[in-house]
């Protein structure tokens, strides 16, 4: 299986490394791809990862990942980047996306009137792309499969390997990774969070998202 990683500038680094950890335990070709082939900058731009291979290398992956970051904003209404996504999209196996990379998906106009999930403090912005948001973990529409916010990327890297390769091998890489969360707190949704952390949490991010639009 060759899994495309859309790269951009901006992007949040554990969206792609968490399913990128898992999915390539199933001997998946996976390759990080962005406009140009070169060095991506992260959101905290303290780490990069090299692009391989240009979008217009890579046309016909049969996954495709994109995900999320503040740098979505600005890929919403980037249209050589969208028409990718939709040509992809016409031939993969799976669509997939973790955090704020269904708002991609959503510019790209490949979730009107569909049930999808994005980190909780976009849900407006991805519904203005016409999609429900839904605040799940994982979230299928046929082969188009979304994940809620940054750490939802490892669990949806297991979804697909066990939709691709069956319940033992998944069960064997969750092994493998040693993937058995056990956090501090129990706020890490925000039906499991109180209001004051809820407004503190988006503020910043408010804060940050602003930064990334100037």
């Amino acid at each position: 299986m060759d899994i495309a990683v859309l790269l951009y500038d901006g992007f949040t680094a554990l969206d792609c490394i968490g399913p990128y950890d898992v999915l390539r335990n199933l001997g998946a070709q996976v390759t990080f791809v962005a406009d140009e082939r070169g060095e991506v900058r992260a959101d905290s731009k303290m780490l990069g990862i090299t692009a391989d291979r240009s979008i217009d290398e890579v046309p016909s992956p049969d996954m495709l990942l994109i995900p999320g970051g503040f740098g979505t904003r600005k890929q919403m209404h980037n249209e050589p980047v969208l028409e990718w996504i939709r040509a992809v999209h016409a031939h993969s196996q799976w669509t997939t996306s973790v955090c704020t990379g269904s708002l991609l998906l959503g510019a790209a106009g490949l979730l009107v009137g569909l049930d999808a999930t994005t980190h909780w403090a976009s849900k407006e912005l991805l519904e203005s792309t016409g999609a429900r948001y839904t605040e799940q973990r994982i979230v299928r529409n046929g082969k188009i499969v979304t994940a809620a916010g940054v750490s939802a990327g490892i669990d949806m890297g297991l979804y697909l390997a066990r939709e691709i390769a069956g319940d033992q091998a998944a069960m064997a890489i969750q092994l493998g990774i040693e993937y058995d969360p056990q956090p501090p707190f129990d706020c890490g949704a925000p039906s499991k969070a109180t209001p004051e952390l809820i407004e503190f949490v988006g503020a910043m991010m408010r804060e940050t998202e602003t930064e990334f639009a100037t």
